[in-house]
């Protein structure tokens, strides 16, 4: 089969996209609603450097009950965690460690209950 993968976008259910939005651009990232004329949109799109995320609206969504996760790896998880530390946008941050599958790793949950676990190669960022 000749058939390449190009990107993926992770989904992640949210609330309110509106809201979703604006903890995620609080973060750094580049957002969109799918319908940016839409009070209250159904679909959002997140970016970070060409690495996309996606929200979807899912009103009865029991953020205590999300199985929602995905892996970002990025060059400095030290550098992101610092920064999103400094946001104070809300959800639940995680110390930063090193993993004995050397990463340099951390977790971030966000208000709607969506795990993104964050990594880079364990030696980059302040301790390494």
């Amino acid at each position: 089969m000749t058939v390449q993968f190009n990107r993926v976008a992770p989904i992640l259910p949210v609330r309110d996209v509106r809201a979703a939005l604006a903890h995620y651009w609080s973060l750094g990232f580049t957002v969109t609603a799918y319908d940016e004329a839409a009070a209250d949109p159904v679909y959002g799109f997140l970016d970070w450097s060409g690495v996309g995320l996606h929200l979807t609206r899912v009103p009865d969504l029991d953020p205590e009950r999300s199985v929602v996760a995905c892996y970002l790896y990025v060059s400095d998880a030290d550098a992101l965690h610092a920064a999103w530390t400094a946001a104070n946008a809300g959800g639940r941050l995680t110390a930063v460690s090193d993993t004995p599958y050397g990463l340099r790793e951390f977790a971030h949950i966000d208000p709607d209950g969506n795990l993104l676990r964050v990594g880079s190669e364990a030696g980059r960022g302040v301790d390494g």
